[in-house]
């Protein structure tokens, strides 16, 4: 995983936390292109039935290559821990 230093308040101070990252496919909009399957270095996304980009979160590093790569921008970098 990409870990992202990230801050937060709590009780009125900051801590600073590490944070894992993964991709969200805006399944609704996606025009399955595969743009992002190209751009995946660990083979994380496939398009079931060629309908839209699905991405496997168990192999997902949080890169971020995939959100860049999209012509439709419709793939966004969600945190998912601390």
């Amino acid at each position: 995983f990409h870990y992202y230093l990230c801050r937060q308040l709590k009780g009125g101070g900051m801590e600073i936390f590490m944070a894992k990252r993964k991709a969200i496919v805006s399944t609704r909009d996606c025009a399955a292109c595969g743009c992002c399957i190209k751009v995946c270095p660990k083979g994380a996304i496939t398009v079931p039935k060629g309908i839209y980009a699905k991405v496997d979160e168990t192999l997902c590093i949080g890169c971020g290559k995939c959100a860049k790569e999209c012509p439709a921008s419709i793939i966004s970098m969600e945190v998912i821990g601390q």
